[in-house]
């Protein structure tokens, strides 16, 4: 199944979730905001998009910027972050098997479909 994690709040989220809608295949919307991911769910995404927690994170976000920024921190303390402040992780991200990617700009989202 299709997986997008979703703030709906975000533009380019939007525009990813309109994307899979057009595409007619089914998929679930996950409100990371809401249902936030788990450790493990971040290390599945990670692996999928051969990634570091670090590249998972909006940099330019205020959280981070007052509470981490220019701190040395492990990827456990990165992953730590992202679940304490969800809006630390990057969007959308759409899963689909073992492949993902980061929608920015939306229509990288055709490379897992």
């Amino acid at each position: 199944m299709i997986k997008i994690y979703h703030n709906p709040r975000c533009r380019k989220s939007r525009e990813g979730l309109e994307l899979l809608e057009k595409s007619g295949k089914e998929f679930e919307v996950i409100k990371y905001l809401e249902d936030v991911p788990t450790k493990e769910e971040l290390r599945q995404i990670l692996s999928c998009l051969s990634i570091s927690p670090e590249n998972l994170v909006r940099k330019n976000e205020a959280i981070w910027k007052e509470k981490f920024r220019g701190r040395l921190l492990s990827d456990e303390d990165i992953l730590d972050a992202m679940i304490q402040y969800p809006k630390l992780i990057e969007r959308p991200i759409v899963l689909n098997g073992n492949k993902a990617v980061v929608g920015r700009p939306p229509e990288r989202i055709q490379e897992v479909l």
